[in-house]
């Protein structure tokens, strides 16, 4: 059988897929997959789909598997899949990521990274016969493992929460608003591919282990991370986080401002426009919430639907978000109590905090 050797971002989708977090994908997307989520967001089938789930190769891999009736997939030496491929095909890389970003700007990420992809695609259902232990594999749960602890714990209702920063007192606000409509939360920090200046996983789950383990009920919260690339597509991508989410047992999700944004590529709520478009297709319920920020009138943590200082007062308002946390943390400062907690700062000492280059 015709090999193909996965690099790690290629080996998680692989992973992903095959465990079911992709569903109703059960491969990578062919040719009119792709298309049809580009122009349509959704499968030839109708289903809602938003983001494009496919492997690259070179040209000189494509000419060597064409005519393979299977591909054994292989990573770090060791065969963890099986492809059937229905199609190798090409695609117009900036006409797509217009498509997808609303952009073919080579500084968003997400548009770099597809421009750096191979030339050629395959698309074809999969078989994923092994998983390979990685340095991140003890934080992470499958959809089947994350089903059955909201089982036990007697979880009707489950609000999931996507964030790939280290905990401020804004999430945690969501969260609060989260759990007091539901019966526990899934906090599920997405560690797979991510730009320079993101935070390390290791970062990431050690602040929110310090969260969970001191603010909240223990059997309020579930805590697994998600190995798959920040796509940083904005709308399409809180669509496929919710998508993703239902696929691990959520009953509701957290679409909050600039859900997977990335500089001004976005609007503030966009997200919640898009997803309510999909309404009653998604198989979640979409808690659409305004983001938070500290008001020093109010004294607390407050949005602009319970605080009228942004407008009348906004000096005393100040705004919460990862890039603000991010560059104090850079220079070494603690931010103030009211902003992040004293002992998520401490969880974080001698932690590499930052990714160094941008992963592949």
């Amino acid at each position: 059988m015709s090999e193909l050797h996965l690099n790690r971002q290629q080996y998680l989708e692989l992973e992903k897929l095959g465990l079911g977090a992709f569903l109703p994908l059960r491969g990578f997307m062919n040719e009119d997959d792709v298309r049809s989520v580009a122009d349509d967001m959704r499968l030839p089938g109708g289903d809602v789909y938003p983001i494009p789930v496919v492997l690259d190769l070179s040209l000189e891999e494509a000419k060597r598997l064409r005519g393979a009736p299977r591909i054994s997939l292989v990573f770090e030496g060791v065969e963890v899949g099986e492809l059937s491929p229905e199609s190798f095909f090409q695609l117009d890389k900036a006409a797509l990521s217009k498509k997808v970003y609303r952009t073919d700007d080579k500084d968003h990420p997400g548009v770099a990274h597809l421009m750096t992809q191979g030339e050629v695609f395959v698309g074809g259902p999969i078989l994923l016969k092994q998983r390979v232990e990685l340095n991140i594999s003890a934080y992470e749960m499958t959809p089947e493992q994350t089903k059955a602890k909201f089982a036990e714990l007697g979880w009707t209702s489950v609000i999931g929460f996507q964030t790939r920063n280290v905990p401020h007192r804004a999430h945690e606000y969501l969260h609060r608003v989260g759990l007091e409509t539901s019966d526990g939360i899934f906090i599920q920090p997405l560690v797979g591919r991510k730009k320079k200046g993101d935070y390390t996983p290791e970062a990431i789950m050690r602040g929110y282990q310090a969260l969970v383990a001191e603010f909240f009920p223990a059997n309020r919260v579930v805590l697994g991370i998600l190995s798959t690339a920040m796509r940083y597509a904005g709308p399409r991508e809180a669509v496929f986080h919710a998508i993703i989410r239902r696929n691990y047992g959520c009953t509701r999700f957290i679409v909050g401002r600039d859900h997977a944004g990335v500089g001004d590529y976005y609007g503030k709520y966009d997200a919640h426009d898009l997803t309510r478009r999909f309404d009653g297709e998604l198989g979640i319920e979409i808690v659409r919430l305004h983001g938070p920020y500290y008001c020093g009138r109010c004294d607390g943590i407050v949005t602009e639907q319970t605080c009228p200082h942004g407008l009348t007062d906004p000096s005393v308002v100040r705004e919460i978000s990862g890039t603000d946390m991010r560059a104090l943390l850079v220079d070494g400062k603690a931010p103030e109590p009211h902003i992040m907690r004293p002992e998520i700062v401490a969880s974080l000492q001698g932690v590499q905090l930052f990714v160094e280059e941008n992963d592949e």
